[in-house]
């Protein structure tokens, strides 16, 4: 028996609204589950509280629960809970509006909006419900709010109007029931009666969901034949909400891999737990394994989000910086809305604060576990560490605890790696600087012209050979006080360094006796090179190019051009051996005959080998080969 039955137009903006949902806003359907659990979700998390607050309220709480009705033959599919229910001025002003405030704005963005941008804008303005639409030709609401004796039933079929009427007899709680579409492959349209397809999509979105989730199911019997019975469908494993001490080490492997697909088990697992003015709680993992896409432009992140235990997304890259793309793990925040968007989120202030928070605990996490398990650390640093290093450019918040879990090459153990702090305590007295290379590996590193004077003096050089080497030494000016050193740029004094002041007056007579010869390569070498001058760096090697600083390197030269970025051809400086015999014979010769042919010939070798003792490439390989050849012919 119904009363007061009316029939409403939806508003006109509402009704443009609507339109637009029933039309696919979302391009994936399956999120209309997710919302009626949801909904249904929050219905019992309020039925509890208000029996809890209300001692008077006359409600039955032993088996809050939700279950999911198919009728297969009528094609409606219903999901119903024992919650809170609904008043029927509840249903008029929660369900009778669509988006009460900001249908106009959204509609506006929405005309703006690229397809791709339309599904993220919906979100913003709360208008799940209406997303039964998509796959519903009407639905039906029938609601008795706890404590209340009559229900109320609202229906439409998204054609503009809708009808709400009082009924005296209703269960308390929420059903919504949908009249289903056909079945259309080709606008993702799928039969939502089929079993297989709601207990996929409610194992994605709502596995979590701390109340069971029920469902009448067909299994087999003991004789091998089959029979209908009730379910309940979600794993209620919401693991990140339990403390550690409840939760064993197996379970975490398993959640890890049914979060991940990966079949090996994780690294480290962090648990965070925040509470007070904003409530989250997130459990990550650190992998084993880098994924195949973890420099790949299209790339996907392993954090999914969750709100209150509902599946909202699970490529949260709003949550970590890129640098930690590899993590995976879910955030369940308590104060978000359930239709949060990715442009929302980046906007969010809380979303800040989880995003900072829970960096500085993979980061910490990272800390101990170089301190106290050195294998799993060069598991984590062999993996992870050429990403990680990208913080050092984009996250200077952080820059500290980067640098302090970061670990290098150095030529102080050809096999293990060295973190600063290590390096700065083996520094030799009065060495003011933390010197490194960077190179394309360590054979081209090692045996650089420019590690001759530091390997016979015994200092220790990092050996920096992944790509972002290039660009992070240039943005971290120093570490323990320490500045960072390129041992390719700028004018190298080891002698300085260790106080020999006698060195000095030895330099300044060779600086005249190789004055003239100097000035005269500068103007052989003049569109190559920007100076020539004697170098303190060398001691076996005739010469090598060194950078001033600030210059772009070769290699970060090559990378700009490789992105189609035009950057002008830095000159560097050619330095000289003046022990070496080659450049002791350039000096005499040229002071016996000046700028004979032969001796541009021998300048032009000179600096073509340079190039080539530091992986460079020669301008013209065929003059060089042949210039060389005809020297070599010369001595014979």
């Amino acid at each position: 028996m119904s009363t007061q039955a009316e029939t409403l137009e939806f508003q006109a903006e509402a009704q443009q609204l609507l339109q637009l949902m029933v039309h696919s806003i979302y391009s994936n359907k399956d999120v209309f589950l997710r919302e009626l659990i949801a909904n249904a979700s929050d219905a019992l998390d309020k039925l509890r509280l208000e029996a809890f607050r209300d001692k008077d309220l006359e409600v039955d709480t032993s088996d809050l629960h939700i279950a999911i009705e198919v009728d297969r033959e009528q094609r409606t599919l219903t999901v119903r809970d024992n919650g809170i229910g609904m008043s029927r001025d509840d249903v008029v002003s929660l369900i009778g509006t669509i988006a009460k405030s900001g249908t106009g704005e959204l509609l506006r963005k929405l005309k703006e909006a690229s397809d791709a941008a339309a599904n993220e804008l919906i979100g913003q303005f709360g208008v799940g419900f209406y997303s039964t639409f998509m796959v519903a030709d009407e639905v039906t609401l029938v609601t008795r709010r706890a404590g209340e004796s009559t229900a109320t039933r609202w229906s439409s079929t998204g054609q503009g109007t809708y009808t709400i009427e009082t009924v005296e007899e209703a269960p308390q709680g929420t059903s919504v029931t949908l009249r289903l579409k056909p079945e259309d492959a080709e606008d993702h349209l799928h039969d939502y009666t089929d079993e297989w397809r709601i207990r996929h999509i409610v194992q994605r979105y709502s596995d979590f969901i701390t109340w069971p989730i029920r469902m009448e199911v067909e299994t087999r019997d003991g004789d091998g034949g089959t029979k209908r019975e009730i379910q309940t469908i979600n794993s209620m494993k919401a693991l990140w909400a339990r403390g550690k001490d409840e939760v064993g080490e197996d379970e975490y492997r398993e959640f890890y891999k049914h979060l991940s697909h990966d079949w090996r088990d994780p690294l480290e697992t962090v648990h965070v737990k925040a509470e007070g003015t904003f409530e989250y709680q997130a459990l990550l993992f650190l992998p084993s394994h880098a994924p195949a896409d973890l420099f790949a432009r299209e790339r996907t992140r392993g954090v999914h989000l969750y709100v209150k235990r509902v599946f909202i997304m699970d490529d949260c890259e709003a949550l970590l910086p890129d640098y930690l793309r590899f993590v995976r793990g879910v955030v369940d925040a308590q104060d978000l809305s359930l239709n949060v968007s990715r442009e929302i989120l980046q906007q969010d202030r809380h979303i800040s604060l989880m995003r900072r928070r829970l960096t500085k605990k993979v980061l910490s996490a990272v800390k101990d576990m170089r301190a106290n398990d050195a294998d799993r650390y060069r598991t984590f640093w062999t993996e992870f560490g050429q990403a990680v290093k990208e913080g050092l450019l984009s996250d200077p918040e952080n820059r500290d605890a980067l640098l302090d879990i970061a670990s290098f090459a150095s030529t102080h153990d050809p096999e293990q790696l060295t973190t600063l702090r290590e390096y700065v305590e083996r520094m030799k007295d009065g060495q003011n600087h933390i010197y490194y290379l960077t190179g394309a590996s360590r054979q081209v590193v090692e045996s650089s012209p420019h590690m001759e004077a530091f390997r016979a003096k015994g200092y220790e050089v990092l050996v920096l050979t992944d790509p972002i080497d290039e660009m992070w030494v240039d943005a971290v000016p120093e570490f323990d006080g320490k500045p960072l050193k390129s041992i390719a740029r700028g004018e190298v004094d080891l002698d300085a360094e260790e106080g020999a002041e006698e060195a000095e007056g030895e330099r300044d007579e060779q600086r005249e006796e190789f004055a003239a010869l100097l000035e005269w390569m500068t103007g052989e070498l003049g569109e190559q090179v920007r100076q020539v001058r004697l170098s303190s760096r060398l001691t076996t090697s005739p010469a090598c190019l060194v950078g001033e600083a600030g210059d772009l390197t070769p290699t970060m030269e090559k990378v700009y051009r490789a992105m189609g970025h035009e950057v002008p051809r830095t000159k560097r400086v050619l330095e000289l051996n003046p022990s070496h015999p080659l450049v002791v014979g350039l000096r005499k010769a040229h002071a016996e005959r000046g700028d004979a042919p032969e001796l541009s010939e021998v300048v032009e070798l000179l600096h073509g080998m340079a190039l080539l003792a530091e992986g460079g490439e020669v301008a013209d390989p065929a003059r060089f080969s042949r210039l060389l050849a005809d020297r070599l012919a010369s001595t014979l």
